[in-house]
């Protein structure tokens, strides 16, 4: 079996893949087992201010130095469970120490293999008004919808205010769902919950919509890749 390294961003994210590569050993393997992983992490607030000044070649440097430090650790192959980090890693460079999956294409895959066609995509402002998801849905010729203006705003003010931190409200449970009717009430038929933490927040049976889980779906690919069901990938860094 391959050794896993998760490239953590935020720590709820990291740990929610992390455990899901792990719980999937369990109940596939059996008997405690699960194929070897390392987490490391990087604390957010170092990238905060490059976040903000739209300083991707900086935050792709921070990234580099978490995948150098996986790939000591033994790892074959790495996965961020952080969308918005793809913006950074697909920035021009030089070749990670390790190939990684990407995350917006697993999304993809798993959307177009559902027989989905019209994707709602509720993340961080900078992934929903970035070109990673329409890129990724379109060359599969599926169509990528963003909530509007007010609902983005609202959105993205609960992830950094809330999610990142661990904090989960019934409020904020009812914006995301009444935002997710509004999607549907766009033609939507799945919605992306491409920031990592969503998924701790809006579970299957508070969407209106089937729900694309890109923290769970990127560890359990991570898991088939690991025990040797699916290739290990051959990216890394840069465009895809």
């Amino acid at each position: 079996m391959k050794h896993f390294g998760v490239l953590a961003h935020s720590w709820e994210g990291g740990s929610l893949c992390f455990r899901t590569f792990c719980q999937d050993g369990f109940e596939q393997l059996g008997g405690h087992e699960h194929p070897d992983v390392t987490l490391d992490c990087i604390s957010f607030g170092r990238s905060m201010a490059a976040w903000d000044a739209g300083d991707h070649d900086s935050i792709r440097a921070t990234l580099a130095l978490s995948v150098d430090r996986l790939a000591k650790a033994g790892a074959d192959f790495f996965a961020c469970p952080d969308n918005t980090a793809h913006m950074a890693l697909e920035r021009p460079g030089s070749d990670f120490a390790i190939p990684g999956l990407h995350i917006c294409e697993v999304v993809a895959d798993r959307a177009l293999a559902d027989g989905y066609s019209r994707i709602g995509l509720l993340g961080t402002r900078y992934t929903m008004e970035g070109p990673l998801y329409p890129r990724s849905l379109a060359a599969r010729g599926l169509a990528a919808v963003i909530p509007d203006e007010d609902d983005r705003a609202k959105i993205h003010e609960i992830i950094f205010g809330e999610l990142v931190a661990g904090v989960f409200t019934d409020e904020s449970r009812r914006t995301y769902a009444a935002i997710i009717d509004r999607l549907a009430d766009r033609g939507c038929d799945a919605v992306a919950l491409v920031c990592t933490e969503i998924p701790l927040l809006v579970t299957p049976d508070v969407s209106a919509l089937p729900t694309l889980d890109s923290t769970r779906l990127l560890a359990h690919t991570a898991f088939e890749v690991a025990t040797g069901r699916r290739e290990l990938p051959r990216w890394r860094g840069g465009p895809i």
